[in-house]
């Protein structure tokens, strides 16, 4: 019979072994290379007379050498970007092999047509890559509307707004797929289309791979299974925001606040002191006949909504130029709850009285959790191996939380004595629940 290769799939950024951000085809190899990879997995598949879809793994080193590391009996997660890339219906080809037509394709009709990436959505902490449990408050996959035909986004799931993550499966949420003429349009594609994505009431690990997207090291291609370990060896929190991007994102929150207290979007100037990362930024508010400008840091920016503020996803135009899409997710007032770039923030906007008052009150003592043993995650304690009055070294293993399909070792975070076992064997826990309390 019959057997083509459809090219090569670049997985190498990964973390705990799990690929998360994968693109076909690979930056990295020559024609040459791609070709003789190509040729020996069909000749492996045929030394085994292996009839379907199958996925070999190879391992390249930094000279183009490459080894054979396993052969997967079926697809993979990523074979839509495969299918992005080449025009082949995978699944279709299995359904005709198994039901004994021969393939629609020879290796002459299979191409590499455009660049395609995909991003795997994993209910996770992108900080230490602990996974999340809970209900999807909010949920709404992205669409991203454009006018290029070459362009495409594709999402795989299975849950809808409402359902619930629990301990008991893969955190993955999804595949998002997007497809382009060129690997940067595909990028930014995806960007974009990270920006729409609304997911909600959960922890979710979509401002690393937002973040990994607009990576120098990344755009570039100089990728290994060493780059998150090497870029975010502390995992992804967020951070502060850049020069940039607070010039981006203070006069958008501050037109969003101001139409969200005055619906009847009277003329005048109206001042505001917006708290971002621990900065506490004046803003005036100009409104004229509906137009709005902001005055911040010693320049005037023009901003233009765009359809409206009352949704979720909400996108401004700055000076004509710039469009600066951010999602808005709940407000009480005074705090606005975004995701800008992917990052879950909360903004406080006041007016300078407010501000004044805010200022004078007392600040909240932050409780004392040294002596205590917290579950990093929500999961179900599979075992503890201490007793109380036992005496530990920092560093020991003392417990291990169990949560989907990954055993989590919880160690002893100082030398001491046992002093209480809040949790026992069997337990399903809270993330920050209390396991141990030492003297």
């Amino acid at each position: 019979g019959n057997c083509i290769y459809l090219y090569e799939r670049e997985c190498s950024i990964q973390r705990r072994n799990q690929k998360v951000v994968e693109e076909a085809p690979s930056s990295f190899l020559t024609p040459e290379v791609r070709k003789a990879m190509g040729e020996q997995a069909c000749q492996l598949a045929r030394a085994v007379n292996y009839q379907s879809a199958g996925t070999v793994e190879f391992l390249v080193d930094s000279q183009m050498n490459f080894f054979f590391l396993e052969m997967n009996t079926r697809l993979q997660v990523e074979h839509p970007i495969t299918e992005c890339i080449t025009g082949v219906d995978i699944v279709d080809e299995m359904l005709r092999v198994a039901a004994g037509y021969p393939l629609s394709y020879t290796q002459s009709d299979i191409g590499i047509k455009g660049w395609a990436v995909e991003c795997r959505v994993y209910a996770e902490d992108p900080v230490r890559y602990l996974p999340s449990i809970g209900l999807l408050t909010k949920y709404t996959e992205p669409t991203v509307e454009h006018n290029d035909s070459q362009l495409g986004v594709r999402c795989d799931s299975g849950i809808v707004e409402g359902s619930s993550i629990s301990i008991h499966y893969d955190p993955m949420i999804s595949k998002l797929v997007t497809y382009g003429p060129d690997r940067t349009s595909a990028i930014e594609h995806m960007e974009k289309a990270l920006d729409e994505y609304v997911i909600d009431g959960i922890t979710h690990n979509t401002p690393l791979l937002r973040e990994i997207l607009g990576n120098e090291r990344f755009r570039s291609g100089d990728i290994s299974t060493k780059f998150l370990e090497e870029e975010y060896p502390q995992g992804y929190s967020g951070g502060d925001l850049t020069p940039e991007q607070r010039g981006e994102l203070v006069p958008c929150l501050a037109v969003l606040h101001h139409s969200k207290i005055d619906r009847a979007a009277r003329d005048g100037t109206f001042e505001y002191v917006i708290s971002c990362d621990d900065a506490k930024i004046p803003v005036s508010v100009s409104v004229h006949s509906g137009a709005y400008s902001v005055t911040f840091d010693e320049k005037t920016v023009a901003v233009s909504p765009s359809g409206g503020v009352s949704g979720i996803l909400q996108e401004f135009k700055l000076d004509d130029s710039n469009s600066v899409p951010l999602q808005h997710l709940r407000f009480d007032g005074v705090t606005h709850t975004i995701r800008y770039r992917c990052c879950k923030r909360e903004i406080t906007v006041l007016t300078p009285l407010q501000q004044h008052f805010m200022d004078t009150m007392p600040v909240k003592v932050v409780e004392d959790t040294s002596n205590l043993l917290i579950s990093p995650m929500p999961g179900s304690v599979s075992s503890i191996s201490v007793e109380e009055g036992d005496e530990v070294l920092e560093g020991t293993e003392v417990a291990i939380v169990v949560a989907m399909k990954m055993n989590n070792s919880l160690k002893a975070p100082k030398s001491g004595k046992i002093k209480k076992i809040w949790a026992k064997v069997g337990d399903i826990v809270d993330g920050d629940q209390k396991i141990l309390e030492f003297y």
